[in-house]
């Protein structure tokens, strides 16, 4: 057996260490060590998304990246999307578009989507479809996905100009 590790990461905005095994993957560590069960787990081999988070502000599928691969990382967290107890837009945008059935792929999705605004804060929604496109939903079908991602994007222009 291999000796177990300790990293050294920020999650969430919290300077954090943990013990892992080399083997273990960082959507093990963060569910089962860390107890941040917010990521899902959908398929084990980075298909559907579902265990999606950033990763020095870049969507990974943390089923596919080895905890002891976060040394040193900023990682945020589906639990760190909320700002205090009030929802970010993304997360109310899914709400109010009933873009959410199951709840196993929601967070993935509204990681992806946190990463697409911050690249392009007006999609299209040709754009929006290709960007989800590695995120799977099995209940709700996309249509509600998009529309809640065009919203929270026009929400999200909407404040940035009310405050210029």
């Amino acid at each position: 057996m291999a000796k177990k590790r300790i990293v050294s990461t920020t999650i969430n905005g919290d300077v954090t260490e943990f013990l892992c095994e080399p083997r273990q993957t960082l959507l093990e560590v963060l569910r089962d060590t860390l107890h941040l069960t917010g990521t899902k787990e959908g398929c084990g081999n980075g298909n559907c998304g579902s265990c999606t988070i950033s990763m020095n502000g870049r969507p990974v599928t943390s089923c596919l990246v080895l905890a002891v691969e976060a040394e040193g990382a900023d990682l945020r967290t589906i639990e760190g999307v909320a700002r205090g107890s009030a929802l970010d837009e993304v997360q109310q945008a899914f709400l109010e578009e009933a873009a959410l059935q199951c709840g196993i792929c929601t967070p993935g999705f509204i990681m992806q989507t946190e990463a697409l605004l911050a690249e392009n804060p007006d999609p299209t929604e040709e754009e929006v479809r290709f960007y989800l496109a590695g995120n799977l939903c099995r209940c709700t079908g996309y249509d509600k996905i998009v529309r809640a991602v065009l919203s929270a994007a026009r929400k999200r222009r909407m404040t940035a100009e009310a405050a210029k």
